[in-house]
């Protein structure tokens, strides 16, 4: 009955074997989880810095920042900081799991009850996250026309190349011609990115991407995988 509610294939037979399994379970879920926490954090990591006036790439409703104490211009990211603190703590629990079962003979020890404490509400930390991302993501502002800024003119140096190269100009005479136009304070460039091929700025692929999304979704029973994860919680 349990193997059916928790939506599994089969049962363990083997008392040993699903002896051992203690563990070895939590710290696969835990990796899978520290996998997620991993982009989160790095898109959290990403949101602080490009917020700053520095960058100012993005910018968030006075709502979802907050003020600094003795700044008036500043306007933090503390949500992202948050999600990017409880993240890199979720990413510490497969190596937490490992230590707590290292050199534990075959059987069951008292000390697998501790694996669930941490495990457990990881779940829920890890969710609102993903609740509190999508809601900043939702209310994101982006600066345009960034790269039309005379500091980062340098960056279409590669299409300067790539321009030399398809007029019959060897990559490397092109390189070190474009290079020498740098150094000498002449480079001009317009702003256009001519890069087409797939997944580049020019052609993102956001249709095949959401497809193939979609699609690791429907294979791994994304809905039964909640349900098997509601009735683990319900019954810890």
């Amino acid at each position: 009955m349990t193997t059916q509610l928790l939506g599994f294939a089969d049962l363990n037979y083997n008392v040993v074997y699903a002896q051992m399994g203690r563990g070895k379970a939590e710290r696969i879920t835990a990796q899978a989880m520290a996998n997620l926490a991993e982009t989160l954090s790095r898109l959290s990591m990403d949101m602080c810095l490009y917020l700053n006036q520095q960058f100012s790439f993005v910018s968030f409703p006075a709502e979802l920042t907050t003020g600094s104490s003795i700044m008036p211009h500043k306007k933090n990211p503390d949500v992202f900081e948050l999600i990017r603190s409880h993240c890199n703590r979720i990413k510490a629990l497969p190596n937490e799991i490992s230590m707590m079962t290292t050199n534990l003979p075959s059987g069951y020890h008292r000390d697998l009850q501790l694996l669930k404490e941490h495990l457990f509400p990881a779940f829920q930390t890890l969710k609102d996250c993903l609740a509190m991302a999508q809601l900043m993501l939702e209310n994101i502002q982006v600066q345009e026309n960034i790269m039309a800024n005379e500091k980062y003119k340098y960056a279409f140096s590669v299409e300067a190349v790539n321009e030399l190269v398809l007029q019959g100009v060897p990559f490397r005479d092109a390189y070190k011609q474009v290079g020498l136009t740098i150094e000498a304070g002449n480079f001009e460039h317009g702003a256009a990115v001519n890069h087409v091929h797939e997944g580049s700025i020019g052609n993102l692929c956001n249709d095949q991407v959401n497809r193939m999304m979609q699609e690791v979704l429907n294979g791994f029973g994304f809905e039964q995988t909640e349900n098997a994860i509601a009735a683990l919680l319900q019954n810890k």
